[in-house]
């Protein structure tokens, strides 16, 4: 289904089809002056920093922060990989045009396929396994692994690794400490005390400064962390209002925003079935908000302290869709989830923070993940994960291949003319 949204703003119980830009010629010279300027200039200085207060207060930010997850206080860098990168979806930015998904949620379409393809060829799955420490020594060949340390149903063992072993290190999560709430109660806020993977990158990372420096990215909490939200639906009330509000059906619009939200929330009405084996005449939906410590306009309690049916009461009022709460919030079951994390990969940063997939030096082993460096690719991306992962398999098994290469829109005149128009509010001829 070809995603084209007629309401990507939704005000005042209003759809907004296609909303201008808003932007001052100012703001439009320092979104092109960003994206020329050399990542080594910007350094860790914050988006923020690049736009004057304005700049936050117009639709571009509204629907650029929400689709991507951007907030002021992010890495200018990355903002300026992120327009770099989907220069060529600017044109088509306020209907969310030429987006491409899955059939069915990611885990079904993707994970569940690969998992099934590699237990089939005797890759070994071992569950409830924490790695909290890999063993790494220096000597004249440089870098190697010799020893992974590992708990297993709490029992600590250790695999020694030989110089032919090959070990892949994913650093860091964007999902660590994750928890659910429930329709009547909030989730917990962990720390990445929580869960192995920020401990297991700290341990490591003081064995040299190749390997990055994680406390960058896990020890600010309050500037990673939002909140998003799963609704299971058992009626088609909620839906069918939604349809006629905003004139798309489930799957066809995309990223709705609520930009007068305290909570800057946000909702996706996929296509149905969205998972294997849903129950017919049920259906879901997903959201998020990126400001969860404000008070909601319709409940008086930051996001991050809500239960679902608080979360959902919030957006019902948004919707204004007063008269029909009740029978909507009676069928439905909404479980809220504090990810700690999930923006980490965008806080400042500069050369170094992160390191090269292959360090200088290692033997045997490679990093992974959202948090390893990569030229021209941006994060937060299933394409970032896969890159990651081929580079690592073909420098380790020196295999003479390269990932595909990453599309750059800014080489094509008509993608560059086509974005200048756009953020001027204008339009190419056909």
């Amino acid at each position: 289904m070809k995603t084209s949204s007629k309401s990507r703003l939704f005000r005042n119980g209003k759809r907004q089809t296609a909303p201008k830009f808003g932007l001052s010629e100012h703001h439009i010279l320092g979104i092109e002056r960003l994206a020329l300027e050399p990542a080594t200039m910007l350094g860790r200085t914050t988006i923020a920093e690049q736009f004057d207060g304005a700049f936050f207060a117009t639709d571009f930010w509204f629907m650029w922060c929400t689709t991507f997850a951007f907030q002021p206080w992010h890495s200018a860098v990355e903002f300026k990989q992120y327009l770099v990168r989907f220069a060529h979806m600017v044109s088509g930015f306020d209907r969310l045009e030429g987006i491409m998904r899955t059939v069915f949620n990611q885990y079904d379409s993707l994970v569940r396929p690969l998992h099934k393809w590699l237990f089939d060829r005797g890759v070994v799955f071992a569950m409830n396994t924490r790695v909290t420490e890999v063993v790494v020594v220096k000597d004249e060949g440089g870098f190697a692994v010799t020893r992974l340390v590992h708990t297993h149903d709490d029992t600590v063992a250790a695999t020694d690794v030989e110089r032919a072993d090959r070990v892949i290190v994913t650093l860091g999560s964007m999902t660590e400490a994750s928890s659910l709430g429930s329709n009547d109660a909030a989730p917990a806020i962990g720390s990445k005390t929580d869960g192995g993977a920020w401990t297991l990158w700290e341990a490591l990372a003081p064995t040299s400064l190749a390997f990055g420096q994680p406390r960058v990215f896990d020890e600010h909490i309050d500037r990673s962390k939002w909140v998003s939200f799963t609704t299971t639906l058992h009626e088609p009330l909620l839906l069918d209002r939604i349809r006629d509000l905003t004139g798309n059906v489930p799957g066809e619009s995309g990223l709705i925003t609520f930009p007068d939200s305290n909570w800057l929330a946000s909702i996706v009405i996929p296509y149905q079935s969205h998972f294997i084996g849903q129950p017919g005449g049920v259906s879901v939906l997903w959201g998020y908000g990126l400001t969860v410590d404000a008070p909601g306009n319709f409940v008086a309690k930051p996001m991050a302290e809500c239960s679902g049916r608080e979360i959902m009461t919030e957006i019902l009022g948004h919707l204004r869709l007063d008269s029909d709460a009740p029978a909507i919030l009676d069928k439905c079951i909404c479980i809220p989830c504090m990810m700690p994390f999930i923006t980490a990969h965008f806080l400042p940063r500069a050369s170094g923070d992160r390191p090269q997939i292959v360090p200088k030096g290692a033997t045997n082993f490679a990093f992974i993940g959202q948090f390893c460096e990569q030229p021209d690719d941006i994060v937060f991306t299933v394409e970032y994960s896969i890159r990651a992962a081929q580079t690592a398999v073909y420098e380790l098994l020196d295999l003479k291949r390269q990932p595909p290469a990453v599309y750059h829109g800014t080489h094509d005149f008509r993608v560059l003319l086509k974005a200048f128009l756009a953020l001027h509010n204008a339009r190419a001829a056909a």
